[in-house]
C-alpha cells in the first residue's frame, strides 16, 4: 500500500483530517487474524458540532456554482477513485477481511461508477415549464441542504459513494458516519472529492457508535437522513428522523426468496445461489437466503451446489486466489454460528458447512441446510452470514405465496427457461430489486432499495435524485389578479 492503514485523524471535517481524543476508541481490528491494525476515536459533541457547522457553510457555497462544476467535481473524484483502485481495495479488504478478489471489482469500481454516473446526470437536472392558457407555472429542482448519511459495515466505500454521489450532485452537503466496524474506507473518499476540488467541509466523515449517529439525526439543521443497516436500526433511525419531518432513505435487511423450477438451467441457478449466499461470506442485505427450488430437480440442484462448493478457495483475504474470506468481526461470526445450531436443532438437514474453521480470525465454512420448513428460524430471520436455506416447492402458485410470506421485501431471484413464467412470477413477488436467471446485480443505472419492512427511497438511478432534492413551483399571472373583496 501507498499509505499507513492508521489515519491522520478519525474525522475527515472541513477537508482536513481531525482529532479528539477524549472520544471512546473505536479499535480497527483485521477479520483474517484478529489483529488490531488501527485505532480510532468516536467523535464527540464538540466534533459533530465541527462538522454540521463546516457542511452547513460549503452547502451554501456549493448550491451556488452550476450543476455542470458540481458534476465535474464528482466526475473528477471517480476518476482518480479508479486510478487508485487497487490501494482502496487492499484498504477494503483490512476495513471489512472481504477477500482482495472481490473488492478490486465490487467496491471502490461500484463507488467510482456512482461518482461518475451523477457527476454526468448534474447538469440534466433541470425543471419543468407547465402552460396554463395566458400564465404558467415553472418549477425548480432545489437541494435539500445538509444531509446524513450512516453506513453499514459491508460496503463502506461504495456506501459512502452511493449516498454522497446523488446528494452531492443535487447540491447538497454531507456528514457522514460509517459503521464503528469498518471505519476506515469513507475517510479515502472524502479526501479524493477534496482532491478533486469539493469545497471544504463538503464531504464530512466522523466516527461513532449510536449516539453519534442519533446527534446527527436529531439536529434541526439536517435535511436528510440516509440509512444502510438493519430493520431494527431503521426504525429507530426513521423514528426520530420523523420527528423533525426531515427526508429518509431506509436501505435495510432481507430475507430475500430465490425460486428455482425444475427448468432452470442448474449451473446458471447454482452460480446465484452461491452469489446470492456466499459473495462476501453471505454478508450482503439483498441475499437470496431462501433457496426454494421445485422438488423434481432439489437433489441434483444439492448435489451440483455442495460439489462447486469444493472449488471455494478459503484463505488470505488479501491473497487474489482466495474466494472466501473471513466474517467481518467476532461478534458477527458468533451471531451466525447461533443460527447454524438453530438450524440443526430444528431439524434441517445440514447439507455442507457448518463450522468454524481452524484458523486465525473469524472463518465458517459455507453452510448449505435443505429440508428446511418457513417456520424454521434459519427461514424466518436475517443471518447475515454464509448460510444458505433450500425449501422445496411443488407449484408456481404456492412458491410465490410462501416467497411473499415474510415482513422483509428487498430482493427476489427466478431461476427458469420459461421466459414467460420468469416474468410473471417476478410480477408477483413483492420485492424491490429483482432479478430474472440472475442475482445480487448492482448497476449504479438501475433503482436500488425495497419494500415493506426493507426499507423506503431508492438508491442509485435517476430515481435517486427524487429523494435528494426538492421541487419549488412557482406561478406566474400575466393579467390582473381578481380577488372577492
Amino acid at each position: 500500500m501507498t499509505y499507513d492503514i492508521q489515519p491522520a485523524g478519525s474525522h475527515y471535517i472541513d477537508g482536513a483530517y481531525v482529532e479528539d481524543t477524549a472520544g471512546a476508541e473505536i479499535p480497527v481490528i483485521y477479520a483474517a487474524t484478529g489483529a488490531r491494525i488501527a485505532t480510532l476515536h468516536a467523535a464527540t459533541p464538540a466534533i459533530v458540532e465541527q462538522a454540521l457547522a463546516a457542511a452547513e457553510r460549503a452547502q451554501a457555497e456549493w448550491a451556488k456554482l452550476s450543476p455542470r462544476e458540481r458534476g465535474r467535481v464528482l466526475t473528477r473524484a471517480a476518476a482518480i477513485m479508479r486510478e487508485r483502485n487497487h490501494d482502496l481495495s487492499v484498504l477494503e479488504t483490512y476495513d471489512t477481511g472481504k477477500p482482495l478478489q472481490e473488492t478490486l471489482v465490487a467496491d471502490a469500481t461500484s463507488g467510482s461508477d456512482a461518482l461518475e454516473y451523477f457527476g454526468g446526470l448534474a447538469a440534466s437536472l433541470t425543471g419543468e415549464h407547465i402552460p396554463l392558457g395566458e400564465d404558467w407555472v415553472y418549477t425548480i429542482r432545489e437541494p435539500l441542504g445538509v444531509c446524513v448519511g450512516i453506513g453499514a459495515w459491508n460496503y463502506p466505500t461504495q456506501i459512502a459513494c452511493w449516498k454522497a454521489a446523488p446528494a452531492l450532485a443535487c447540491g447538497n452537503a454531507m456528514v457522514f458516519k460509517p459503521s464503528e466496524t469498518t471505519p476506515l474506507c469513507a475517510l479515502k473518499v472524502a479526501e479524493i472529492l477534496t482532491e478533486a476540488g469539493a469545497p471544504a467541509g463538503l464531504f464530512n466523515v466522523v466516527q461513532g457508535m449510536g449516539e453519534v449517529g442519533a446527534a446527527l439525526v436529531t439536529d434541526p439543521r439536517v435535511a436528510k437522513v440516509s440509512l444502510t443497516g438493519s430493520m431494527p436500526t431503521g426504525r429507530k433511525v426513521y423514528a426520530a428522523a420523523a420527528d423533525g419531518m426531515k427526508h429518509v432513505t431506509m436501505e435495510l435487511g432481507g430475507k430475500s426468496p430465490m425460486l428455482v423450477f425444475d427448468d432452470a438451467d442448474l449451473d446458471n441457478a447454482g452460480g446465484g445461489a452461491i452469489l446470492g449466499n456466499f459473495y462476501s461470506s453471505g454478508q450482503i442485505c439483498s441475499n437470496g437466503t431462501r433457496v426454494f427450488v421445485q422438488k423434481g430437480i432439489k437433489e441434483a440442484f444439492l448435489a451440483r451446489l455442495s460439489e462447486r462448493l469444493k472449488g471455494a478457495v478459503i484463505g488470505d483475504p488479501l491473497d487474489e486466489a482466495t474466494s472466501f474470506g473471513p466474517m467481518v468481526s467476532e461478534r458477527q461470526m458468533t451471531l451466525v454460528q447461533g443460527f447454524i445450531e438453530k438450524g440443526i436443532a430444528e431439524g434441517a438437514r445440514l447439507v455442507t458447512g457448518g463450522k468454524r474453521l481452524d484458523r486465525d480470525g473469524w472463518y465458517l465454512e459455507p453452510t448449505v441446510f435443505a429440508d428446511v420448513t418457513d417456520d424454521m428460524t434459519i427461514a424466518r430471520e436475517e443471518i447475515f452470514g454464509p448460510v444458505m436455506s433450500v425449501l422445496d416447492f411443488d407449484t408456481e402458485e404456492e412458491a410465490i405465496a410462501r416467497a411473499n410470506a415474510t415482513e422483509y421485501g428487498l430482493s427476489a431471484g427466478v431461476f427458469t427457461s420459461d421466459l414467460s413464467r420468469g416474468h410473471r412470477v417476478i410480477g408477483q413477488l413483492r420485492a424491490g430489486s429483482c432479478f430474472i436467471n440472475s442475482y445480487n446485480d448492482a448497476p449504479v443505472e438501475a433503482p436500488f432499495g425495497g419494500v415493506k419492512m426493507s426499507g423506503v427511497g431508492r438508491e442509485n438511478s435517476k430515481a435517486a435524485i427524487d429523494h435528494w432534492s426538492q421541487m419549488k413551483s412557482v406561478y406566474v399571472r400575466m393579467g390582473d389578479v381578481e380577488a372577492p373583496f
